[in-house]
């Protein structure tokens, strides 16, 4: 994964990419968890967010994002979902938008 982000930024010259990868080269236990309910505060209908760890389910939202993280839970997942979202991967939101213009690190 982080070999591939680090393609992504190199190719697309976007520093997001390569900060994303040096997260993930971070061990497990330094990454980082974020609620639904915090994604809720931070974000507004129809914004992209990168989280470099874990989302996790505490919480509820109300509007749609495009969520993408290293791991995500079930609960969380069904939230974002619920509310109009998707969830996908890091590569695949780093082929979404290769530029990594609009696209928020939170975490």
């Amino acid at each position: 994964m982080a070999r591939r982000l680090k393609r992504a930024s190199a190719g697309n010259d976007a520093p997001i990419w390569a900060r994303m990868s040096e997260l993930a080269l971070k061990p497990s236990s330094a990454r980082r968890t974020v609620n639904v309910n915090r994604i809720a505060r931070l974000t507004k209908a129809s914004d992209v967010v990168a989280v470099p760890g874990k989302v996790l389910g505490t919480g509820g939202i109300g509007h749609a994002v495009t969520l993408g993280a290293f791991s995500v839970s079930r609960a969380a997942a069904a939230k974002v979902r619920g509310a109009g979202g998707s969830v996908v991967t890091i590569e695949r939101l780093a082929e979404m938008h290769p530029a990594g213009t609009g696209v928020r690190i939170l975490g």
